[in-house]
């Protein structure tokens, strides 16, 4: 049975054109990777890692939400 989900954002940052990956849930989470699926791969692993290095308890499956923002903008063609 699944715990309750770590939550882990993802920012997009423009200037380095990776996506940004940090958490409160999940202590020294901070990472990033150009494209998303690269990012979940890369989450996939270094979280169960930082949790044992961490000695959080817990089940051995970990399941993590991805939160993402990345800002946009949209050009109106009626001006």
């Amino acid at each position: 049975m699944y715990g309750k989900p770590l939550f882990v954002r993802a920012e997009w940052d423009e200037v380095a054109r990776v996506w940004v990956a940090t958490s409160d849930d999940v202590p020294g989470l901070a990472t990033e990777e150009d494209n998303l699926e690269g990012l979940i791969e890369k989450l996939k692993v270094m979280i169960p890692e930082l949790l044992d290095v961490n000695e959080a308890e817990g089940e051995r499956e970990v399941p993590f939400e991805l939160l993402t923002r990345r800002f946009e903008i949209a050009q109106r063609t009626s001006y």
